[in-house]
């Protein structure tokens, strides 16, 4: 059985087994009914196949799917997709190249009959701030800005599952900071489960909330975010990027010197200035390299952060020198890495009390 973290109320369970030349698949799943569920995996894991089962646009004999108790598909039933209230972001965005980014939206709020509509055009327009492009066609406006509009045109479907297939794969680095942005307030804002396909792991960190790994067509892994990023067993604190993600709440948008104060499991974490409204709940990522470790405050430091912490283990590093530290913060867990050298100078031992010196950390 895949290894499983955190209670959540399910909402789509899900068995499939899938036979290709080359290639098979075998999912078995129950993914919560908010927020965004990544699926996670390198290219041929099986992650597009799963989506596209789910949706319909492949048949398998042996599935098996039920969406909040409506049994989508079964040995005796199989609702075809354009059935299935569900919208479908692909790589590509695929508008319509002769209608204007207005009409492009209007095709999908129009093939919704008026009393089963649960978003408006202006909604949607105003969420994904697309006011300044309407009276375009898309081959004038960027790739990142069809993507959104891509988007709307799904939301506008009053979909009640929306699937996204890799949306980011096509674009380049300063289009996916521009979109982003905007899936980050379509996770915060509307009460939609996301299935989110993808092989990028930076956009799992600042998106996802439930985490499927893949691996060949098996499912690996799955559960939240945070207790898989830092789970002993599993790939992600084997990487050089290995990072975690904490829960924070905005304590001081200003808290001087173009920083803003945020409190983590009731300590002060200090980050560059961000333009968020107090009080709000956070998501942070911090690299294990950025994290050092003391016995004691230190007095005299370049690190704005010291965090206390709990030792909870220690685990080989990528080279031989190194080691991963895993720390806990009140429920939290924070990465560090370390070199062989200073864990022997601070005696580092399971249940030790520290202090973590955090260089950096980010909004995620």
């Amino acid at each position: 059985m895949p290894h499983e973290t955190g209670q959540s109320r399910m909402t789509l369970q899900l068995d499939f087994s899938v036979r290709r030349r080359g290639f098979s698949l075998d999912a078995r799943l129950e993914l919560p009914g908010k927020g965004v569920t990544a699926l996670f995996g390198r290219s041929g894991s099986g992650k597009t196949t799963l989506l596209r089962c789910i949706a319909g646009l492949h048949r398998e004999r042996h599935g098996r799917l039920v969406f909040r108790g409506e049994t989508w598909q079964d040995a005796e039933r199989f609702v075809p997709t354009y059935q299935r209230p569900l919208g479908y972001v692909f790589q590509e965005a695929s508008l319509f190249p002769h209608l204007r980014v207005l009409q492009n939206l209007e095709y999908g709020f129009c093939r919704v009959p008026p009393e089963q509509r649960r978003i408006g055009l202006v909604d949607v327009i105003s969420l994904l701030k697309l006011e300044d492009l309407l009276e375009r066609y898309p081959e004038q406006i960027s790739g990142g800005q069809r993507q959104r509009v891509a988007l709307g045109r799904a939301l506008l479907t009053s979909p009640r599952l929306l699937l996204m297939d890799e949306p980011l794969a096509s674009l380049d680095a300063a289009s996916k900071e521009e979109i982003l942005p905007f899936l980050e307030g379509l996770r915060d804002r509307l009460d939609l489960p996301i299935l989110y396909v993808s092989h990028s792991i930076e956009e799992v960190m600042r998106l996802a909330d439930h985490l499927v790994l893949l691996e060949n067509g098996s499912v690996i892994a799955q559960g939240q975010l945070q207790a898989l990023l830092t789970a002993r067993e599993l790939p992600f604190v084997r990487t050089e990027n290995s990072s975690t993600v904490l829960d924070a709440r905005v304590a001081c948008l200003d808290a001087g010197d173009g920083l803003t104060e945020l409190e983590v499991e009731g300590q002060p974490l200090l980050i560059t200035r961000q333009p968020v409204s107090a009080g709000r709940i956070v998501r942070v990522r911090i690299m294990a390299r950025d994290v050092g470790l003391a016995l004691e405050p230190p007095t005299a430091t370049s690190f704005l952060n010291c965090l206390k912490v709990t030792l909870l283990d220690c685990q080989p590093g990528l080279v031989p020198s190194q080691l991963l530290v895993r720390l806990r913060i009140g429920g939290q867990v924070l990465l560090s890495r370390v070199s062989r050298r200073s864990a022997e100078h601070l005696t580092l031992h399971p249940g030790q009390s520290l202090h973590a010196l955090v260089k950096g950390a980010a909004l995620g």
